[in-house]
């Protein structure tokens, strides 16, 4: 398998570049999604204020439920869209690491 002395420093040299690569890709796709994350947040406080505003602000009952029903109809339907986004984004981030690292190891084996 080894031939000599650099044949074992090229295979972990390149198996450290793969490694290297991939928690770099990995830390790169946490921080998207991390901010990703704190950005629906501060979009749902909002959100959350102001449906409260609103609600203190109505002053029959079937307004009070017609605001409470469509608050509830578009915090619903963000959460969803956020969902699909951040899986989108963990499976990004998925084939970024392991592209990288597989890719390395092609080269390498190549």
């Amino acid at each position: 398998m080894f031939n000599s002395v650099d044949d074992v420093s090229q295979f972990g040299a390149s198996r450290f570049d793969a490694v290297t690569t991939a928690a770099a890709s990995t830390a790169k796709g946490l921080q998207v999604i991390a901010a990703e994350s704190v950005e629906y947040s501060k979009r749902r406080a909002a959100d959350g204020y102001a449906f409260s505003k609103k609600l203190l602000d109505a002053r029959k009952l079937d307004d009070i439920v017609e605001l409470q029903s469509d608050f509830i109809k578009a915090a619903f339907q963000d959460f969803i869209s956020q969902a699909t986004k951040i899986n989108g984004l963990y499976s990004e981030l998925a084939k970024d690491a392991f592209g990288a690292a597989f890719s390395n190891e092609v080269k390498n084996k190549g």
